[in-house]
């Protein structure tokens, strides 16, 4: 009897000891924060880590944006109604895609809002402005900045880009249509190009929305989402080029579903963080449990190259990323 007790001693004892590198490899960072959230747009300002996201739910309840803040990527602070309707008088509904820049101390959130369908209607691409990057926005122009249809892309899906030399360019753009404009300096409009146009498109292959674009190795690395938003064929493909004009020749897919881990991985951002090489992928995804539309949770992933510089696939997981705080 001694002796089957000391056994089942050891052997609870061993299941005791290995019970930590089990919960150890299981630690789940994805999602990185609560709720159903999609379209995320990860930055960093001054240290510190945030994600802009659109609140995912029917286009009536999508009435305000929220926030979040980080210092190590892992724990995430909550940013509540950062902006919303009562102070965008023209905006009604389905406030979408934020994107955000620094300029000249001040922080301009750009935003889509009313999902125009012609160029009838009243919405389009927006403009906030605040003093900190958690606001509280007020609207900028007390209009849409872009409110009809150049060259077939219904304005949504805004994304800021500052170039090298300091000139920033909106990029937007759904039904399979993508746009780059000049900015003036204070944002208030655009500079026309050389050629006297306002909007130029660019629209690679199978584009459908949620422009992106980074700049490495002196090289222009521009992403977008193909397929449906609300199928499990939602993705992330991009192309490579020496000017933020292109022309972009599509590469392939980096990111999309995994059936065993979550469907319609897509519409992304992307963060390098400014004391190493690493790269990461914001974007969002839906879990296999949920068929709704709106339930779309956001995630991150370390996004890696190989030797010519091409983008490897993405490997969606539940453990997301590890804790790295910015020196």
């Amino acid at each position: 009897m001694k002796q089957i007790l000391f056994f089942l001693l050891i052997i609870w004892c061993s299941k005791a000891i290995a019970q930590p590198i089990v919960s150890g490899k299981t630690k789940n960072n994805n999602p990185i924060f609560k709720g159903w959230y999609a379209d995320p747009e990860a930055i960093i300002f001054d240290k510190m880590y945030w994600v802009y996201p659109t609140f995912s739910a029917p286009y009536e309840d999508q009435i305000f944006l929220d926030a979040f803040s980080s210092k190590d990527l892992t724990h995430w602070t909550k940013h509540q109604r950062i902006l919303d309707t009562v102070a965008v008088k023209w905006a009604k509904k389905a406030m979408w895609a934020p994107s955000i820049i620094k300029n000249k101390n001040k922080y301009f959130l750009f935003f889509g809002a009313n999902d125009i369908q012609s160029d009838n209607e009243v919405g389009g691409i927006g403009i906030a402005v605040a003093l900190k990057p958690e606001g509280p926005y007020k609207d900028y122009l007390g209009k849409p900045l872009v409110d009809k249809f150049y060259n077939g892309a219904q304005p949504i899906d805004q994304f800021v880009f500052r170039d090298k030399d300091g000139q920033h360019y909106l990029i937007y753009g759904g039904w399979r249509h993508c746009n780059i404009a000049k900015l003036k300096a204070d944002f208030t409009g655009f500079v026309p190009f050389e050629e006297k146009t306002i909007f130029k498109e660019i629209t690679p292959e199978n584009y459908v929305e949620g422009p992106f674009m980074f700049i490495r190795n002196n090289k222009y690395y521009f992403m977008w989402s193909e397929g449906g938003w609300t199928g499990p064929d939602y993705c992330v493909a991009y192309a490579i080029a020496d000017s933020p004009m292109g022309p972009f020749k599509r590469i392939g897919k980096i990111l999309e579903q995994d059936p065993e881990i979550a469907t319609g991985a897509g519409h992304h951002s992307i963060i390098k963080t400014p004391d190493s090489d690493t790269y990461y992928i914001v974007y969002h995804r839906r879990p296999l449990t949920e068929t709704d539309s709106s339930s779309r949770e956001t995630c991150i992933e370390e996004m890696y190259f190989d030797e010519n510089g091409f983008i490897k696939p993405v490997v969606i997981t539940n453990e997301g990323v590890k804790a790295h705080t910015i020196k």
